[in-house]
C-alpha cells in the first residue's frame, strides 16, 4: 500500500516523516505536488491506497467524493481521501485535531490517556469530555476565528461542536456569509478582518489559520490578548506569531499552540483511517 499527501506548495510538509514514524517505516508516503488538483487527484487514483490533502485543495477534494464523513460533510472540505469499496470516501482530520488540541491545552496528558482507554474512539470520548467540561462554564467561551478557507471551516465546526460562541474573520466576507448561511444551527457570526484587534481581546479561543501575517500582528501588546487565552496558529511553516509578539503573548499567559501540533493531532485522529492500523502515538508525540 502507497500513501502520500497532494497540495502546493508542500516541499516543506512534515508529512512523510510524521507519517515514517507512525508506522517505523513500513509504508511509502510521497509527496504528490502540483498546481493543478486534476492531475494530483488522477495520481491518486492510479497508485495509491489513501491521501492526505493540504492548501489549496481541501474543498476539491470533498467535491470528488463518493461517501463523506460527518466533519467533511458540515464543513465542506476534506483533508484524507480513501479508496474503499463504496468508491472514494473523505473525512476531515483538521476537525478531530483541533479538538485534540484544545483538550491537551485544557487537560494536559489527556491524548495519551484515552487512547490508551478507549483506543480508536479515544478522539469522541475527548470531545464529549471536553464539551461537557466547557458547558458547566457559568459563561458559554467565546471563539475566535480567522480566514475562512478549509482549515477555517474546520476550525469554526470544531470550536461550535465544542460549545463555543464563534465569531469568523475573513477577507472576503461574502465566503464567510455562505458558509455561515449553510450551517444555521451553529449560529456563526461574521466580520472583516479589520475587526481582528478588537475580537482577540475578548476571546477565551484563537484559531489563527489565514496564510500570511496580518500587518497589526507585529504591533500587538500584552493587553492585546486575553490572560489564559488558548491561541492555536495553524501555518508551522512560517507562522506570523513569533519573536516578540510571541513573547508577549507569554507575558499574558496565552496558552500557545503551534501549527506543528495540530498536525501531529491531525495525524494522531487520521492516519488509522487512512491504513486501517492505529499509529503509535508516543513516537507522534516525541
Amino acid at each position: 500500500m502507497k500513501f502520500g499527501l497532494i497540495g502546493d506548495p508542500i516541499s516543506h510538509s512534515q508529512s512523510p516523516e510524521l507519517f515514517r514514524r507512525a508506522y517505523n517505516g513500513k509504508y511509502d508516503y510521497d509527496l504528490i505536488e502540483g498546481k493543478y488538483f486534476e492531475e494530483s487527484y488522477s495520481k491518486f487514483l492510479k497508485g495509491y491506497k489513501a491521501i492526505n490533502v493540504t492548501a489549496p485543495f481541501k474543498e476539491a477534494a470533498y467535491e470528488k467524493a463518493d461517501v463523506v464523513s460527518g466533519p467533511a460533510a458540515l464543513i465542506g472540505a476534506a483533508n484524507i481521501l480513501v479508496k474503499g469499496e463504496d468508491g472514494v470516501s473523505c473525512h476531515n482530520s483538521d476537525f478531530t485535531g483541533i479538538i485534540l488540541c484544545v483538550a491537551e491545552a485544557l487537560f494536559p496528558g489527556i491524548t495519551i490517556e484515552f487512547y490508551g482507554e478507549f483506543g480508536e474512539r479515544a478522539h469522541i470520548k475527548i470531545h464529549q469530555f471536553v464539551r461537557d467540561r466547557l458547558k458547566a462554564l457559568e459563561e458559554r467561551p467565546k471563539a475566535l476565528i480567522v480566514s475562512c478557507g478549509g482549515a477555517g471551516k474546520a476550525a469554526a465546526v470544531a470550536a461550535a461542536e465544542l460549545g463555543c460562541e464563534v465569531w469568523i474573520l475573513n477577507r472576503n466576507l461574502e465566503k464567510a456569509e455562505k458558509f455561515v448561511k449553510g450551517l444555521p444551527e451553529y449560529r456563526f457570526r461574521t466580520g472583516g478582518l479589520d475587526e481582528f484587534k478588537e475580537r482577540l481581546r475578548i476571546s477565551d479561543l484563537v484559531i489563527y489559520t489565514a496564510p500570511a501575517a496580518l500587518d497589526c500582528i507585529t504591533e500587538l501588546e500584552k493587553d492585546d490578548f486575553k490572560p489564559g487565552q488558548i491561541f492555536l496558529e495553524a501555518n508551522y511553516k512560517n507562522p506570523s506569531f513569533k519573536g516578540l509578539t510571541l513573547a508577549r503573548m507569554m507575558d499574558a499567559r496565552v496558552r500557545f499552540i503551534p501549527g506543528r501540533m495540530w498536525l501531529i493531532n491531525q495525524a494522531i485522529s487520521g492516519y488509522a483511517l487512512m491504513t486501517g492500523e492505529a499509529p503509535d502515538i508516543k513516537s507522534l508525540l516525541i
